[in-house]
């Protein structure tokens, strides 16, 4: 039988040798979100298909061309999730946190499925990093969402990206926006796309939001939205840059986004960076003041965002953004025979209990192979132990990465360990161009209560 060697086509691996860049990434995005009073929030990687027809809309291409759904063995047309917002939404109301102190702020990270052509930054799984409010009411929380977006940017040291907002109003004054826009559209209806031509009359905002060339010319003589937009949704949309003005954020506003999910009221954004070519869109989100009640619950204003992973990490690299290396082995046991063996499985069991990582041989391969491979894994410091040093209790400590030795006692090894890491870290360490020194660090009053 022949092996199966490839993944699913859209799928990727993320290799141990790369997943600290991931890794990097996520705690980065967490962190920020914490400062700003996001929780993390886990939901199922399925749900019921009616959840993203009604909470995504059934005339989006995600959920007309995108989702992966199927009948599960109870007959129930159940869907891979092709976002986060909605799943989260409906945890809010199933369980209960609507009643609870508004606003509720939950992040995630999570997998999505959406079945397109992958490319560069487009995956058929992909992960998301995307942060809910569910409660506020005012713009000041649009720019603080915006705000958490650059924040995590910043931290990562991605640079030339373009933050672009619109509005694009509440329902209610929408409604004379898409009527303005059948007329246009209409007009060169014979012209439009099949997918297009049905979506002119339910809901003409997404013609502005296609891929094809011929409908995204048509659409740059559009009405925009900007125009039509309600007082009130006006007011708003102006407190949202003002607030953005005083903390500094610089944005465009672009009135031909209007994102490409039926759920978004009001603001709308996206971070934009040119780095990987079309793909550019690395973050994009904005207000969806009705999506609770679309699902059965009280009129809840919300808001939130989705920043996709892989596209992030492809801006990181080609910029040179700087990643953190992978973590060593702090120390890798060289054993020779049963004696050492033994001995060398008490030393790791001691140091892993005090948090050091520490690497055993296996195989129970040679000396000289034991070396060598603890040198591919980059082990900071090594110890060989074999009958004489069981006996005398006592071994050399050498450090990988400067050649010195040391002999330390078996008995105290950990300790010991503990001590000289340390004093290599401090050796390291300078303040003010002079050596790390905790006696004058005490002298100075520093650490104490």
């Amino acid at each position: 039988m022949a092996l199966i060697t490839k993944a699913i086509k859209g799928t990727k691996d993320v290799l141990p040798a790369e997943v600290h860049k991931n890794q990097y990434i996520e705690s980065t995005c967490l962190s920020v979100a914490e400062r700003f009073g996001y929780k993390e929030i886990r939901t199922p990687v399925f749900e019921h298909t009616e959840l993203f027809q009604r909470g995504v809309g059934d005339t989006t291409d995600v959920v007309q061309k995108e989702m992966y759904t199927f009948d599960d063995k109870g007959g129930r047309s159940i869907t891979l999730r092709p976002e986060g917002t909605a799943g989260a939404a409906r945890s809010f109301l199933e369980n209960g946190l609507c009643n609870e102190a508004l606003p509720q702020k939950v992040c995630y990270l999570t997998s999505c499925y959406r079945y397109e052509k992958p490319q560069a930054g487009r995956l058929r799984e992909f992960h998301q990093f995307g942060i809910e409010c569910f409660g506020a009411t005012s713009p000041l929380a649009d720019a603080e969402m915006i705000a958490l977006a650059k924040q995590v940017f910043d931290e990562l040291g991605v640079s030339e990206l373009r933050l672009e907002i619109n509005s694009i109003g509440c329902p209610e004054c929408r409604k004379k926006y898409q009527d303005a826009l059948r007329e246009y559209f209409g007009a060169h209806k014979d012209e439009l796309c099949p997918t297009c031509q049905e979506r002119l009359e339910r809901n003409p905002m997404r013609l502005l939001d296609c891929k094809s060339p011929q409908d995204k010319a048509l659409a740059e003589n559009a009405p925009v939205v900007l125009d039509y937009i309600c007082d009130e949704c006006s007011e708003h949309f102006d407190s949202v840059k003002n607030y953005l003005n005083a903390m500094g954020i610089e944005y465009t506003v672009n009135p031909k986004i209007v994102r490409g999910l039926d759920y978004y009221t009001k603001t709308v954004f996206e971070f934009i960076n040119d780095s990987i070519g079309a793909q550019g869109t690395v973050c994009g989100g904005g207000r969806y003041d009705g999506l609770i009640e679309e699902f059965g619950g009280q009129k809840t204003p919300s808001l939130g965002f989705g920043m996709g992973l892989e596209r992030l990490r492809l801006v990181m690299e080609a910029q040179g953004c700087e990643f953190p290396e992978a973590e060593k082995p702090d120390l890798f046991i060289v054993a020779l025979g049963e004696k050492a063996q033994l001995k060398a499985v008490e030393i790791a069991q001691d140091m892993r209990n005090e948090g050091f990582t520490v690497l055993l041989d296996l195989n129970a391969r040679s000396l000289r192979a034991q070396m060598k491979y603890a040198d591919k894994l980059g082990a900071k410091y090594n110890i060989v132990i074999g009958d004489n040093e069981v006996e005398n209790k006592s071994t050399v400590l050498k450090n990988m990465q400067n050649g010195e030795s040391c002999e330390v006692s078996l008995v105290t090894f950990v300790s010991d360990f503990y001590r000289i890491s340390m004093d290599e870290q401090l050796k390291d360490l300078e303040i003010n161009g002079e050596a790390f020194d905790f006696g004058s660090l005490f002298a100075s009053g520093i650490g104490e209560d």
